[in-house]
Parts: C-alpha cells; structure tokens; sequence
C-alpha cells in the first residue's frame, strides 16, 4: 500500500483523466494511504493478543490479502478508465464489483476477530485496553457504513431500470455523485456524503490510541495524568464524544445534508455533544482520592511503559 500511494500520486500528477467528476488516480491514491494507517493500527495491536495469536496472525493475513485484492481491482479499472465501485455497466464490470464486494466481507469479518481476540486480551492498563477496543469497535461500525453505499439511491428506484443500470449505489445522497466536492477529501459540498462517517468512524482505530499516547505523553508536565484513573476516565470520555460524533455526522448524511452547511438541528446536537464532552472532560479531571491513585505503583507504571514502547 506505500507503494501504490507512490503510484497513484505519480498518476495523479502525469495522468490529467477524470472520471465521476474527481482525478481518476484519486480513488487508489485515497484507498492506498487509508490502508497504510488501518494496517499499521491492526499490526500493532495483534502484538497485544495474548489468547488465540494464531487466530490473530490468520485474521490479519486475510485483512492484508482482501485487501491487497480490492486495491488490484481499483488499479486495474482505473488502468481501463472505469469505475470500480457500483460499477454494473457490462458483466465483466460487474463481476469485478462483487468480488470487491466479497473482499470488503472478507476484512471487516476478520477485524471483528482481532476485535473480539483484543476484548480478551490481558492488557494491564484500563486506559490502554479501553482506547484500543473502542477504537477497533468504531472502525467496525465505520467500516460498515460501505455496505449502506452499494445499496440503490432513492432516484435510481424512482428511474425503475435496476436490471439494466450501469450504476447502482452512490457515495452521496440526495445528490448525484461526481457533483461539487471539498478538496482532498472529495466530499459532496452539495448533499450528504456516507464516506463522511466511514471515514471518521475507521479512524477511531488510530485517533483514540493516539489520544491516550497523548496524555500519557503529557503526563510528565502535567501531574494530575499521572493518575491512571484520570486517564481512564478521560479515554472513556473521549471514545463516547468520537461515537456521537460519528452517530451525528452518519445522521447528517441520511438526511442528504452538506457537512460543511449544517442546518439549525445538526448545530443543536453538536453543541450538545461540546458541552456533554466538557462536562464529561473536567468531571473526568477531578483528583481520586489520595489512597486510591493509583500512576505512580509498579503496575501502572510498567503498562504506561509498554503502552508507549
């Protein structure tokens, strides 16, 4: 995957084809980056597994060989300039498509064993085992929201030719795709966009891990996180905020609304969730006890280490 995100940036800078309203070397070159960051997050954290590492070590084969598969058939129908998803124009396009569709099974199966194989795992600091199994639990439910794509938009019923449509499913709702999009990211700027809370919802698998790094980082500066309670209960916080979070943009999307023009009800509910987050955040801040804090004992303090290592 790092080396087809060289590829793909070379295509994107030598190869001027557009296809769906985006540079046709965008898709692989967005799939490419995304695969690196899921897979090194996935990698790290078989290393924590204790119980069934063999069932681990197949679970991540197939999460690389699906999707090594699903980046070969993006490529090569960018290679033959079509495209690769709710592609149905010819039997052959199709075919292609349902095996991505197959592969996409294949993966988010095999993350639901690391997830389960991580719920069991023995990992000596709460904070650590929190931010790691709410992170891979939200990429699961991010991941799923692919599934909601492949199914046929409301104008592709209303036209009644699903037999015989070369499209079927769609990024956006309520507008067609390959219309007005913000840069980058490629997000619909004129409806609602399901790649928005499949985005933010796969990577909760590296931001909550790396929130806790954070404060474990900062710990040294700031004494009250050294408390391992305080860090757990600010993990807890902060996996709760990402999950409305992700529930509210998945919300905005069905209701085919722009992110970036949210109308007065998706304001109320993030502000909402501001407030509930703060509130949640200095209540989490507040000191334990003095014989029950628990940073500085041995215990705490090795698992802090092996978090950071």
């Amino acid at each position: 995957m790092a080396v087809m995100t060289v590829v793909s940036a070379v295509g994107l800078i030598f190869d001027d084809r557009v296809l769906a309203g985006a540079a046709i070397w965008f898709k692989p070159f967005k799939f490419a980056v995304s695969f690196v960051v899921y897979a090194l997050a996935l990698a790290w954290m078989l290393t924590l597994v204790t119980r069934g590492r063999r069932l681990g070590w197949w679970a991540g084969t197939l999460v690389a060989l699906s999707s090594l598969t699903e980046m070969a058939i993006i490529t090569g129908q960018v290679i033959r300039g079509k495209r690769s998803h709710f592609n149905h124009a010819t039997p052959f396009d199709e075919t292609l498509f349902n095996a991505m569709a197959v592969t996409v099974v294949i993966l988010w199966t095999s993350t639901l064993v690391i997830a389960i194989l991580l719920t069991r795992a023995r990992i000596a600091d709460r904070a650590s085992a929190w931010a790691i199994r709410s992170g891979v639990l939200l990429a699961l439910v991010g991941a799923g929201f692919g599934f909601l794509m492949t199914q046929p938009t409301s104008a592709q019923r209303a036209a009644g030719n699903l037999d015989t449509a070369d499209v079927i499913g769609a990024h956006s709702v309520g507008v067609p795709d390959g219309g007005p999009s913000m840069p980058l990211t490629g997000w619909s700027t004129t409806g609602g966009d399901l790649r928005i809370p499949h985005f933010i919802g796969m990577h909760a698998l590296q931001l909550l891990p790396l929130f806790l790094l954070a404060l474990v980082s900062l710990a040294p500066r700031f004494p009250r996180l050294r408390d391992a309670r305080i860090r757990l209960r600010l993990v807890l916080v902060a996996s709760g905020a990402y999950a409305a979070v992700v529930a509210l943009v998945t919300w905005q999307a069905l209701r085919g609304q722009p992110l970036l023009h949210p109308d007065g009800a998706t304001l109320g509910a993030a502000a909402l969730i501001v407030v509930a987050s703060a509130v949640g955040a200095l209540g989490a801040l507040r000191p334990a006890p003095a014989g029950q804090r628990t940073g500085t004992c041995p215990e705490s303090a090795s698992a802090q280490k092996e978090f950071v290592s």
